[in-house]
């Protein structure tokens, strides 16, 4: 197992600890490919890292690092690499960030995208289609599973990212359906009328509900 990165920032590895060393301390994105018995070569996940690496320098900005991960060989990467980035022109230089060779899918058996009882099974090993966003803690914040059919929405994984700062930061708000940053975020129902103003000194808007009870607040003072 190697942990240097070639030219093209590809990293053959299967050992937990070592994806949590290229994490390190900052949010990490990690969009995994699924398998297919011919190789890397599929038409979704040629997109989907296409576009995470046009958008790289939005990652960047966010103090997230991003690791591709799937199960094939470190050489089928490299020349697929190769097909990202003929494919989508925009990207800007080298590719930007690694894909993890995990040709015996054990990182993906340790990182719960497989069972254990489906590792050797190639029907089931294409449905490794899982994106995980891991804190600085290195703890899972959000697990989202893809069909092999849909490809993954790069905006949407940059919109979590912004509501899962912001409301590290900000640990009494949280953000509604649809948000993006500037718009509206809920006050959480455990903060106290008394301490509005002390927090959000802007205004807290309530919203009245036939029910009675005034659970819903919302602000842009954050």
């Amino acid at each position: 197992m190697g942990i240097g990165m070639d030219g093209r920032g590809l990293i053959p590895s299967s050992s937990k600890r070592f994806f949590l060393r290229i994490v390190g301390n900052g949010f990490g994105v990690h969009p995994t490919s699924y398998l297919m018995g011919s190789g890397d070569f599929t038409p979704v996940c040629t997109t989907e890292l296409g576009r995470i690496a046009v958008h790289d320098h939005e990652f960047k900005k966010r103090g997230v690092k991003v690791i591709a991960h799937s199960c094939d060989k470190l050489k089928s990467h490299s020349d697929w690499v190769t097909d990202i980035k003929s494919y989508c022109l925009d990207i800007r230089g080298d590719f930007p960030y690694p894909i993890i060779a995990d040709e015996t899918r054990e990182l993906a058996v340790k990182l719960d995208m497989l069972d254990e009882d489906n590792k050797d099974n190639e029907a089931e090993a294409m449905t490794v289609r899982a994106l995980y966003i891991i804190g600085p803690d290195h703890k899972l914040r959000l697990s989202m599973l893809y069909p092999a059919s849909t490809g993954r929405n790069v905006d949407e994984i940059l919109r979590v990212i912004d509501s899962l700062q912001l409301t590290d930061r900000l640990k009494v708000v949280a953000t509604p359906a649809n948000w993006t940053p500037g718009t509206k975020v809920m006050v959480i129902p455990s903060v106290k009328d008394e301490d509005l103003p002390k927090l959000f000194p802007k205004g807290v808007d309530k919203v009245s509900m036939p029910s009675g009870i005034t659970y819903v607040r919302t602000t842009t003072d954050y």
